[in-house]
């Protein structure tokens, strides 16, 4: 399981959403780098942008910009958000799910570039998981469920997105909030995200799962067999899939709208009512690059 699916629209940002979503998203590259070491930055994804976006947007504290050079932009300053509560926690989730991602290419493809990766985030994940044992836990948890799921050659959909979805679920409650309707409403923000981008990425690896035999759940629930042309398949199953995916969307639309969103609140609307449907349309039309890591 991949991430980076969740991006802003452009063409429908102002300059300025624009620079302040950037903001986020190199306010947590810093801190990855502060935090842990300058080769886990590699591993930011738009995704982990969007949570410390998120739960910035729903806190009180507006949060602060300033003018700073990085890594990849050493002469020209540009506006990054200053490290705050959120952005910290969406680092160590970050963490979390990249090693785990890293860890399991390794177990079942001896991938030797995941295995070298994997020495850039021995030292961080063990600070991940002393700042927050029950989330490394729990996440742990899911993703065997997950894995426990894909080696029986699960043949629902639904049953295997659950198991991701629950992940998410996890990860987009924030541990401190008090709260009770926020917690839920992230809760189930994050489930139907997570539901949505097994899905999605499910349908976009048809043809290379198809080519390397590996597991798919829409390969096994859509009966695929291997004299039917891959082309035709995916034509046979991309109404259902985008059916399952505009229901979860809107369910993700839903849950924001519960939101007592206090800052942000454009460029989060952007993301949730037009950037998913974008990256979806995008796979489900005619492909995109994975991944989208970078601005």
């Amino acid at each position: 399981m991949l991430f980076g699916y969740v991006i802003p629209y452009k063409e429908e940002l102002k300059i300025r959403e624009y620079n302040c979503f950037k903001a986020y998203y190199c306010g947590l590259c810093k801190v990855l780098g502060k935090e842990f070491n300058q080769l886990v930055r590699m591993g930011l994804n738009y995704d982990f942008a969007f949570l410390a976006l998120l739960l910035s947007s729903i806190d009180k504290t507006r949060d602060q910009s300033k003018a700073e050079t990085c890594i990849v932009s050493p002469i020209k300053k540009k506006p990054i958000v200053q490290p705050n509560r959120y952005i910290q926690y969406s680092a160590h989730m970050s963490i979390m799910l990249v090693y785990f991602k890293l860890l399991d290419d390794w177990k079942d493809d001896r991938n030797f570039a995941a295995l070298a990766a994997l020495l850039a985030y021995l030292l961080p994940v063990r600070k991940a998981k002393k700042a927050y044992p029950e989330k490394y836990s729990n996440i742990k948890k899911h993703l065997e469920k997950l894995a426990q799921l894909e080696h029986s050659k699960c043949d629902i959909i639904d049953e295997s997105a659950d198991a991701f979805a629950k992940l998410m679920e996890e990860i987009f409650v924030y541990p401190l909030l008090e709260d009770e309707k926020t917690v839920r409403v992230l809760a189930w923000l994050g489930y139907n995200l997570g539901r949505w981008i097994y899905i999605l990425d499910a349908f976009h690896d048809i043809e290379k799962d198809i080519k390397q035999n590996q597991y798919n759940p829409v390969l096994l629930q859509y009966k695929y067999d291997h004299r039917e042309p891959i082309q035709t398949f995916i034509e046979r199953v991309r109404e259902p899939m985008e059916i399952s995916l505009t229901f979860t969307m809107d369910n993700i639309a839903k849950s924001f709208e519960l939101l007592d969103v206090k800052y942000n609140q454009s460029i989060l609307e952007n993301i949730i009512y037009m950037g998913v449907r974008y990256r979806m349309e995008q796979i489900m039309n005619k492909g995109a690059i994975k991944n989208e890591e970078s601005l």
